[in-house]
């Protein structure tokens, strides 16, 4: 399924998981997502911090890349998923702008719980995702 137009998509992720988020995201690009990825997006001598602040801001969906890695380690990440909760908390009820993605078995994170969470690390999980990024294409 091919996207309509290019859905801004912020990846947030555990550095562990780099691996898996780099499949995640050449799918999506695949799928004609524009993708932000700080191992594709940042270049040297950007101020990181205020660059990830600006992604998630400017995007139209964060998918939280979700593992025991990413629950079980301090990190950026946990800042990353404040400024998205803000965000998604500024948004009008039944927006779809935040989604939990469990890359394995895992507990989400207490904040997230309200939200529906996709697991990639099952058969129909992607076709999950793309199906909800698709749909909200089409949502003015």
């Amino acid at each position: 399924m091919k996207l309509s137009r290019p859905l801004r998509v912020f990846l947030l992720h555990a550095r562990q998981d780099e691996k898996i988020v780099y499949r995640l995201y050449k799918r999506l690009v695949k799928e004609g997502a524009d993708v932000w990825l700080d191992q594709e997006k940042l270049l040297p001598g950007q101020d990181w911090a205020h660059e990830i602040r600006k992604a998630i801001h400017s995007s139209d969906m964060v998918v939280a890349c979700l593992s025991r890695q990413f629950n079980g380690q301090r990190g950026f990440r946990h800042e990353e998923l404040r400024i998205a909760l803000e965000k998604a908390a500024s948004l009008p009820e039944g927006s779809i702008f935040l989604i939990p993605a469990r890359l394995e078995a895992c507990d989400l994170p207490e904040p997230l719980c309200r939200w529906q969470c996709v697991d990639l690390f099952k058969e129909d999980g992607y076709k999950k995702l793309i199906r909800v990024l698709a749909e909200w294409t089409v949502t003015p």
